[in-house]
């Protein structure tokens, strides 16, 4: 299967956005996915980018793409920090995923980021099964927190 990856643009942002509710979906929180395409565009590509992503590409289509950013942790340095990761359903298991993950690992490595992190959920064997290979450690004890827009009362 000839799968080709390359840095994002702008013009993948509304393919990316239907990936991103794919995800969703199988996360079981599709409902969730409130960000607008302006905003998502302006978000990677405006004038203060806050994210990059590699994309995976078949017949013209993209098929998966691996979105990050750059984390400052005060006890570790900068990291990257791997915010969505996805290949659609019928392009899993093909490889697509192993490349779109070993080129983000590369982006680390090459930008010498003091290592890469990413959330999982605990129920997604599948994930779990493919991180495993590369034997990463999963951390046990952290909850995520947040707040939404409305919440930011100060």
């Amino acid at each position: 299967m000839d799968i080709q990856l390359r840095a994002a643009v702008k013009e993948d942002c509304s393919r990316m956005l239907e990936l991103i509710t794919e995800l969703a979906v199988y996360e079981k929180m599709p409902d969730e996915v409130t960000v607008k395409l302006s905003e998502f565009d302006e978000a990677g590509f405006g004038e203060k980018p806050v994210w990059k992503a590699f994309v995976a590409v078949y017949e013209n289509k993209i098929i998966g793409f691996a979105l990050y950013y750059i984390r400052y942790s005060t006890w570790k340095g900068c990291r990257l920090y791997l915010e969505d990761f996805i290949v659609t359903e019928d392009f899993r298991g093909k490889g697509a995923g192993k490349l779109l993950f070993e080129r983000v690992m590369k982006e680390a490595k090459d930008k010498n980021y003091n290592g890469m992190s990413w959330q999982v959920l605990d129920w997604n064997e599948p994930a779990l099964n493919f991180y495993r290979k590369y034997e990463a450690q999963f951390e046990s004890g952290w909850l995520n927190a947040s707040f939404s827009k409305e919440q930011i009362i100060v």
